[in-house]
Formats: C-alpha cells, sequence, structure tokens
C-alpha cells in the first residue's frame, strides 16, 4: 500500500487547511501533484485512490481531473518527458513535423516510451508560449524554436546527462 510520508503528510493537512471548510475537494490538484512526484512520476489507480482517500472523496472524482489534465501521466513514463504542443500556433510553425522528427529518431510513437526508459513522446495541448513555437515542455523548462537540430542537441543533451547521474 502507497502512502505519504509524515512530513508529506503534514504538507497534504497544511493544503487542505488552506481551503475553506467543506470544499477539500480543492487540493485535489496539488495532492495528484505531490502523489505523481513521490510515487514513481506516474499516477496508478493506487495513488489516484489514495488521494480520494486523504481528500474524502469518490475515487471517480480524483480521476476525472487526473485525466483531464496533460500535466498528469496515467502510465509510467521515460525519465525525459517531451511534451509537444499540438495547438495551432506550434502546428503553424512546424510541430507535426518536428513530433514526426522525434518519433522517427527515437523509434517510438505519441504516447510510449523508450525500450530503456529514457525518452516518453507526449502531445499536448497549448502550453502557453506560441510566440516562441514550435516548442515543448521538457521536465520544468520550455524548449523554444524548435528544428531537428535542436531535437538532436536536447536527445543528446539528455544522454549525457543521464550517463553522468548512473
Amino acid at each position: 500500500m502507497i502512502k505519504f510520508s509524515d512530513d508529506k503528510l503534514e504538507k497534504v493537512k497544511g493544503i487542505i487547511a488552506s481551503y475553506p471548510e467543506g470544499k477539500q475537494k480543492s487540493a485535489v490538484i496539488p495532492l495528484l501533484h505531490m502523489a505523481q512526484e513521490e510515487f514513481g512520476g506516474w499516477l496508478s489507480v493506487e495513488s489516484m485512490d489514495y488521494v480520494a482517500s486523504l481528500l474524502q472523496l469518490q475515487p471517480i472524482e480524483v480521476y476525472e481531473v487526473a485525466t483531464f489534465y496533460s500535466m498528469y501521466n496515467l502510465k509510467p513514463v521515460g525519465k525525459y518527458l517531451f511534451e509537444v504542443c499540438q495547438t495551432g500556433p506550434c502546428m503553424l510553425n512546424g510541430s507535426d513535423q518536428i513530433i514526426e522528427y522525434i518519433k522517427e529518431k527515437l523509434n517510438i510513437g505519441v504516447g510510449e516510451t523508450t525500450p530503456d526508459r529514457m525518452f516518453t513522446l507526449k502531445t499536448v495541448e497549448c502550453l502557453g508560449a506560441c510566440g516562441y513555437a514550435p516548442m515543448m515542455q521538457l521536465g520544468k523548462f520550455f524548449r523554444e524554436h524548435l528544428t531537428k537540430e535542436k531535437v538532436d542537441q536536447i536527445i543528446e543533451e539528455c544522454r549525457k546527462n543521464a550517463a553522468l547521474n548512473n
């Protein structure tokens, strides 16, 4: 059974307490973020059920939020998650070609992870940086004005970082 550490549980209490009485459901988004971070970078049914129990909600109420937002991963992802914007401005600037190039380069489809668990490719809705299209999010950082050459550099940079951290 999964469970937050005592320190995290104290943080959970603080988050819930920041919302008005009877409005604990408002804490579902930050608690899902904590669960995803704490339990391997993705949200299993067990972790979503745990969040529901902490908030005294029905599990479906948590599933609805987790499946709506692209920031939550509902299956395991690679060490490096490429979240490529696929909305209008990015598409007009070539994000569809960037997505195809990444698929070809890493030999995976959208929503798939490389066999070595290094990379996952995901398409997402607007990341709010249309002036920098085409772009993607990689962890907490945006990678902007993408080209095939920039994608090659990003992949190489990730592989070097992974080698240094092993």
